[in-house]
């Protein structure tokens, strides 16, 4: 009979591992020259591989230009691909109409018919209006 171990034994004699650390272990895999390069400015800091890919991590987010994330990404996108339908739609327009008439004209299409305002989901909701 193959006898196997407890698990769930608190009494078990198998060693703990403990923690070395406060980080958490980060595996990275790099190329061989990117691993050569930051083991080189490593040892030119006096740091070791694992602190040096830190600081250099660390230098290149401060030096990065902050990614500005929108609240909701389906904005960002309606925003967009309204931009890109109202350039569309004024190369189509005919170029004779009154400045006010192609507004209307672009305005209509880019919203849509009010009747299906309500089913749009890139627009802001209204408070529902109280019955007097």
């Amino acid at each position: 009979m193959i006898e196997v171990p407890d698990f769930g034994n608190k009494d078990s004699t198998s060693p703990v591992r403990r923690r070395t650390g406060i980080d958490p272990i980060s595996a990275v895999k790099m190329p061989e020259g990117l691993t050569a390069a930051v083991d080189a400015w490593a040892e030119s800091h006096q740091l070791t591989r694992s602190d040096a890919i830190c600081k250099l991590i660390e230098l290149g987010l401060k030096t990065a230009s902050p990614v500005l994330t929108p609240v909701h990404p389906l904005e960002s996108d309606a925003t967009r691909i309204e931009g890109i339908a109202v350039h569309e739609i004024e190369t189509l327009l005919d170029p004779a109409l009154p400045a006010d008439e192609r507004e209307r004209r672009i305005r209509r299409l880019t919203e849509g018919p009010p009747e299906f305002s309500h089913e749009r989901i890139d627009l802001p909701k209204d408070a529902p209006k109280l019955r007097t």
